[in-house]
Formats: C-alpha cells, structure tokens, sequence
C-alpha cells in the first residue's frame, strides 16, 4: 500500500504538471486563457463551510488565499487520481506504462469537473451554462488528454 501511494503521488503530480504545462502552451500558442485557479479555491472553501451549488461563483463571497487554496486543491486532486489509477490497474503498471490506460482513466476523470465542480460553481451540468460550451468541454477532454500523457510519461520516468 505505501508503494502504491507514494508512486501514485508522483504519478499524479506529475500528470497534474503535465496539464498545467499544457494550459501553458496553449495560452502563448492560441491565446486561449490560462486557468483562474482562485475560483475552484473559493468553491472549495464555501464547500467546507457546506456550500456546494452556487448561481454565479464569482458572486460569491471572496475567501482569503483563495488562489493559493485553487492551486492547493487542484494539485491534490490530481495526486489523489494518481493513487486511484494505480490502485485501480495495480502498480505492476509502473514497470510497463501504457499510455491508452492512463489515457481512459484521465477522460472518466473530467466527470468530477463536469457533474460536481463546475454545477457547483454556477456554470452548469458540463459547462451547458458557459458561453459556449461544447468548446469548453472539447477543452477539458484536451487538458484530460494532457493528463493522461502526464500519468504515462510519469510512469516511464518512476518505472
């Protein structure tokens, strides 16, 4: 269990990096807006206060340090997916990572984006109440994509 916790650590951090390096490359590629993190902080923050649904998160009420709780969440979110991947395909993956694995695990992931964060901060069941929103999930099936790649090359790197 310790093997499997401490390599999904890596491998999950490492995916999450691999997203994130991705947002990077296509904000200075496409000019495409780089994640406001501050917001998913402040949704998690008014969901430990027992708020999860709100009509607009920005109309929220501000939380102190609530870009650096965005990153922070964030962060352990995907470390989280890293111990669930290996505890779901086992951590023989390490020593031979494939990439279609990591790949379909990193799609079901966005469901939590799509049906619980994104309803929770006002913008609809998979982004419906964005401006438009089969570009916005096209986008996380993208950024997804980039984290499954992060979880495989992470593998490759640990294996």
């Amino acid at each position: 269990m310790a093997e499997t916790l401490l390599y999904g650590f890596f491998i999950g951090l490492g995916a999450t990096l691999a997203m994130d390096v991705w947002a990077i490359i296509q904000n200075r590629i496409w000019n495409l807006p780089l994640p406001n993190w501050a917001m998913p902080g402040r949704w998690f923050a008014h969901l430990l206060k027992g708020t999860v649904f709100h009509k607009d998160i920005g109309q929220s009420a501000e939380v102190s340090g609530e870009l650096m709780l965005g990153w922070l969440f964030h962060y352990c979110v995907g470390v989280l997916y890293g111990v669930i991947f290996l505890l779901l395909v086992g951590t023989n993956w390490i020593q031979s990572p494939d990439f279609f694995t990591a790949w379909i695990f990193a799609i079901a992931t966005i469901a939590a984006g799509w049906f619980i964060l994104q309803p929770g901060m006002g913008l609809g069941w998979a982004g419906n109440k964005t401006p438009s929103p089969w570009i916005s999930r096209g986008l996380g099936l993208v950024a997804h994509t980039a984290f499954g790649a992060g979880l495989w090359a992470s593998g490759l790197l640990i294996g």
